[in-house]
């Protein structure tokens, strides 16, 4: 097997940077007039990151997610406000819809998706309150990718419903449906879903992994490296034929390290690393010269990394920019 080259960064350069990343992230502010903050302003904002997390759910992609946030904006600020009797129920319903007008779409343009398809990473701080384990195992990748299955109208009831607590009416009342139909899709989607992936190591035993990992790559402790990953380990990766990347899952210890040593040497040198928490999960970023040019997600399960899932589409990590500092 050969040798993992050296990837080196500047200690005090690698502290900053993840300082950075490891921030709460907050999608752009919508458009409005300087010194003019207005009630109507503020109530919008008191919803901003629900509205946000919702559209990521629905939607897998956290640009995508930005652009609804700014559409309902638009909306918002155009409305009859007499009419508004609840801003956060409308907002929701407004949001909704605007996901299921954009995943028809969405889902013809992955059928045509050059290699596999993965999230856009989110940063956990964006996607609402995650206080237990199971909440952040829920935005996780892999269960991102379960959400694939279901139609754009289950994946709404079913995200309404999971992950903001809404009720059956409450349902009804975003979709302009019967609370019976909610109930119906409900229980399809859970059907088709089934029980969201357990990754059962604690917060401090994932970073220390993901750091373990981190310090073997740079290092090229290839021996090290595989003694973090179970032997079943998959790792997937998404260049969306932007990039060079893997078509198809890699199984196996010795097989991902290998491919991941590949992955090293094609970044080559000049690359520097970073830690980030992104979809619930430990996850390490790649740049060169403050460009993003690589996520790593880590699954970690048993105390092993169970599973990596490597994003090098570029369009899909360019909402992240202002995370790496660049």
């Amino acid at each position: 097997m050969s040798t993992w080259p050296v990837i080196q960064a500047s200690s005090s350069e690698a502290s900053q940077r993840t300082s950075r990343v490891t921030r709460a992230h907050r999608p752009p502010a919508p458009f409005w007039h300087p010194g003019r903050v207005s009630e109507e302003f503020e109530e919008f904002e008191a919803e901003r990151p629900k509205m946000f997390g919702l559209a990521y759910r629905m939607l897998g992609s956290a640009g995508e997610a930005e652009d609804v946030v700014q559409d309902a904006y638009l909306r918002w600020s155009g409305a009859e406000r007499a009419s508004i009797v609840t801003p956060g129920a409308w907002l929701a319903k407004v949001v909704t819809n605007l996901c299921l007008n954009r995943l028809s779409a969405a889902r013809a343009t992955r059928e045509r998706y050059v290699g596999f398809w993965l999230p856009e990473p989110a940063p956990t701080g964006a996607l609402g309150p995650l206080e237990s384990a199971e909440q952040r195992d829920a935005v996780s990748m892999a269960f991102m990718l379960l959400l694939e299955r279901l139609t754009p109208a289950e994946r709404a009831v079913f995200v309404l419903r999971e992950a903001f607590s809404y009720g059956y009416r409450e349902i009804a009342d975003v979709l302009d449906l019967s609370e019976a139909n909610c109930r119906q899709l409900y229980g399809r989607a859970r059907r088709r879903v089934g029980e969201a992936p357990r990754f059962d190591a604690p917060g401090e035993q994932r970073r220390r992994i993901v750091e373990g990992f981190l310090t073997a790559a740079t290092s090229g402790d290839l021996a090290g490296l595989e003694r973090l990953l179970a032997e079943d380990v998959v790792s997937w990766a998404d260049g969306g034929g932007r990039v060079k990347a893997a078509l198809r899952p890699v199984t196996g210890r010795e097989r991902v390290v290998r491919y991941l040593a590949g992955v090293a040497v094609k970044f080559g040198e000049g690359v520097e690393f970073g830690r980030a928490d992104l979809n619930g999960q430990e996850a390490i970023i790649a740049w060169r010269e403050g460009e993003l040019v690589a996520v790593f997600v880590f699954e970690v399960s048993g105390g092993l990394i169970a599973g990596v899932r490597t994003v090098l589409n570029p369009e899909k990590l360019s909402h992240l920019r202002g995370l790496t500092g660049s």
